[in-house]
């Protein structure tokens, strides 16, 4: 049921725009069986659409309407007479997710199923136009894509307090220790950044290697929350290693089940940090996202004498045929050529990423079927940055709180 208690006679004023800032932007309301009401909103810097070039305004919300959906995209309508765009959805009152609007100035029109190659194209062009929601109090940042993007918590999604003066722009900035590492292996150079929490002799530290550290550093800076879960004792005093993947043709290559990469890591890279930061050796975590997360569980597999377990966030363990869920590092698994001892892994994947849902499920049976100790979180949301930071949090201290 459509709720529009918002429509009246002021809609468009200036007022009417305060009142709505002060309700908060997006409108968040209750709905039926644990369910949200949410209304976005977009003010059309040209005014009403008799003086405006905008003739559409999509919406591109991770997992809900975004390019993984063979579904015709979604744009939001205006208000007749006014400066005023919106679009209303229902969404299980403990999603979270991102999203961004796209003023567009053609009018296309979609009708029935499209075809999903051809909508990915669509959407590809589509975001070089996105921008974050300017209605939106709490920060923005720049998705895998390069487009900039909003945060949407709805009330009942998983607890992440320590992320709230990120969200509000107020967080300090946690300096950290900054490499270049040239690895003579891989022929290639990149950045790597270290995060030392708390106080503990270097015996006691683990160490954790976070990939896709670009974004750990920089779209979701996790140096804050990482200290602020280490002062409060949820985590120990520990190295968090983040290693830059260059770019996305160096991520596709290294990231997706590479023995270069692993080797390079621990005959190159490893050493230097332990002169850098030294830590115990004996339980080293890694932890990625999509790619990263399955590179993350090929590494614990395959070199288990150096790595303790793996936390894998939407790990792409369908990799390399996307329409299959079952792929190269299950099968292996299946097939007995993977016969490491008992490690840990945590996987979380979003309910709302069917083919990655899938592959999840049916890698976190095979861990356990192979004797390892698997922590598997499904959460309602999609492959988004907002789920990946709390399931990196609530990994690290899944396995290092407990033996």
């Amino acid at each position: 049921m459509v709720r529009m208690a918002w429509l009246n006679e002021e809609t468009g004023s200036e007022r009417w725009w305060q009142q709505r800032q002060q309700q908060g932007i997006p409108l968040i309301e209750p709905g039926e069986k644990g369910t949200c009401q949410v209304t976005f909103f977009w003010r059309d810097p040209q005014g009403d659409p008799l003086h405006s070039d905008t003739r559409r305004v999509w919406i591109n919300i991770t997992g809900v309407t975004d390019h993984h959906h063979t579904a015709s995209p979604s744009s939001l309508t205006p208000v007749p007479d006014t400066d005023v765009w919106w679009w209303q959805t229902t969404l299980p009152a403990d999603w979270r997710g991102s999203y961004c609007l796209i003023p567009d100035n053609q009018t296309e029109t979609f009708a029935g199923q499209a075809d999903m190659q051809a909508l990915r194209q669509w959407w590809g062009q589509k975001f070089r136009q996105a921008q974050s929601d300017p209605l939106n109090p709490l920060r923005s940042w720049s998705a895998g894509r390069g487009m900039s993007v909003s945060p949407l918590h709805l009330p009942h999604a998983p607890e992440q307090q320590v992320w709230r003066a990120v969200d509000e722009g107020r967080a300090t900035t946690i300096p950290l220790q900054h490499y270049l590492w040239r690895s003579q292996r891989l022929g290639n150079q990149r950045q790597v950044w270290l995060c030392v929490t708390g106080e503990a002799d270097a015996a006691d530290r683990p160490l954790a290697l976070l990939l896709d550290g670009q974004f750990w550093t920089l779209s979701m800076p996790v140096a804050g929350p990482l200290e602020q879960l280490t002062e409060a004792g949820e985590l120990p005093p520990a190295v968090y290693v983040m290693i830059d993947i260059i770019d996305r043709e160096h991520r596709t290559r290294e990231l997706t089940c590479n023995p270069d990469f692993w080797l390079a890591i621990q005959h190159e890279l490893l050493p230097q940090i332990q002169q850098w930061a030294p830590f115990r050796a004996n339980s080293t975590l890694v932890a990625g996202q999509s790619f990263g997360g399955l590179s993350a569980a090929y590494a614990t597999l395959t070199w288990p004498e150096t790595f303790a377990g793996a936390i894998s966030l939407s790990g792409s363990f369908w990799w390399p045929a996307r329409g299959d869920p079952n792929g190269w590092l299950p099968q292996q698994l299946q097939q007995g050529l993977l016969q490491a001892p008992s490690r840990r892994f945590y996987l979380e994947a979003g309910r709302r990423e069917r083919l990655i849902l899938a592959a999840n499920e049916l890698f976190q049976r095979d861990l356990t079927a192979a004797g390892h100790q698997v922590s598997y979180h499904p959460v309602e949301g999609g492959h988004d940055a907002l789920c990946w930071r709390g399931g990196l949090l609530a990994g690290l201290k899944a396995l290092w709180q407990s033996p």
